[in-house]
């Protein structure tokens, strides 16, 4: 037995309202996974994300590779987890490392956009890189990859958005 992911989310703010009201509401986690190496080294950001999980959920800050070794662990099977990274890749290095997305796929929520990108909705931003990462995760492992900023949004599958967007995947 694994680690029940309930959520799977890539979310350039990680821990924030939506994700602390609706989504939390929605797939009713007992705890919040922040995967990300940078966070895990930062006290202050750890302290802050730790602080706003809401009433009832425990928000544990971890590395990609810690994130993995706990999944395969059996003394985290009762965890019901709302799983969040910062960007694509560390949900990727998840899904290599051997994490099982494939009940739940993985939900965009929002990209920050930065130079050199190319907005693709109105929450996420996109480059040939990053397009290349969220192709990975659709054909190497078999997962649906979708935008939605809250749940009750329409689910926007981004592979195909991607490719009208004309990105590079090769």
């Amino acid at each position: 037995m694994t680690m029940d992911i309930r959520l799977a989310r890539v979310d350039s703010r990680l821990l924030h309202g939506q994700v602390a009201t609706f989504w939390t509401r929605f797939v009713q986690p007992n705890r919040i996974m922040v995967v990300s190496d940078s966070v895990a080294k930062d006290n202050l950001r750890k302290t802050l994300i730790t602080q706003v999980a809401p009433p009832g959920v425990k928000a544990n800050v971890v590395s990609v590779n810690k994130m993995i070794r706990a999944y395969f662990d059996s003394r985290f099977d009762s965890f019901n987890t709302l799983l969040l990274t910062e960007n694509v890749g560390d949900m990727l290095r998840l899904a290599e490392g051997g994490v099982d997305f494939s009940q739940v796929g993985i939900n965009i929520g929002s990209i920050a956009y930065t130079e050199g990108m190319t907005m693709i909705t109105d929450a996420v931003a996109m480059d040939d890189h990053t397009a290349k990462q969220v192709a990975a995760l659709v054909n190497d492992f078999h997962l649906d990859v979708t935008a939605q900023k809250i749940p009750a949004d329409k689910k926007i599958d981004l592979l195909s958005l991607i490719k009208k967007k004309n990105f590079n995947l090769e």
